[in-house]
């Protein structure tokens, strides 16, 4: 027997956690990234860019964004995972894995809003975008309505994914 056969839980390869776990990330990805894609090209009246951007320079914005947001949304699902997550995760413990990721999105929303609307200037919000006063700075309600909604949706369907899963007893 090789180490490579006494591997066990969600190391070894033919893990049915494992397995699992990545059956119900896969639409979580997706998810996201649709969501992410769909709401960046909504939202862009809202910032100035809208207006003073060239055509290719809006479709460059919502390309880097929606990729950012699919970036960040994953590292963030694998860090809630690793903290509160299991192996039986999205069936067991869905909801303290769920509130950490809506938690831990709408803090990195905050910290990126600050960080490229007032430190970098790297975008500027246009006078449609509704603003909370947050940590003496206005932050858009768009984006961090957007690491509400879109995570929600992921996991929800990740959620889905983890139930038929077990029914089905895989």
């Amino acid at each position: 027997m090789t180490f490579k056969d006494k591997r066990v839980g969600l190391m070894g390869s033919a893990s049915p956690a494992r397995q699992r776990w990545l059956i119900m990330v896969r639409p979580y990805i997706a998810t996201v990234t649709l969501g992410n894609l769909v709401w960046e090209v909504a939202q862009l009246p809202l910032y100035t860019i809208w207006r003073t951007g060239t055509a290719g320079e809006n479709a460059f914005a919502v390309v880097h964004c929606t990729v950012g947001d699919v970036v960040l949304a994953s590292s963030i699902l694998a860090v809630a995972l690793l903290v509160a997550g299991n192996r039986d995760w999205p069936v067991r413990n869905f909801w303290p894995v769920t509130i950490l990721t809506v938690l831990l999105g709408t803090g990195f929303t905050i910290i990126l809003e600050w960080l490229n609307v007032v430190v970098w200037k790297s975008w500027a919000y246009s006078s449609l975008m509704p603003v909370l006063p947050v940590l003496g700075f206005g932050v858009g309600l768009s984006p961090l309505l957007q690491w509400i909604v879109v995570p929600l949706l992921a996991l929800w369907r990740a959620g889905r994914h983890g139930i038929v899963l077990e029914r089905a007893g895989a």
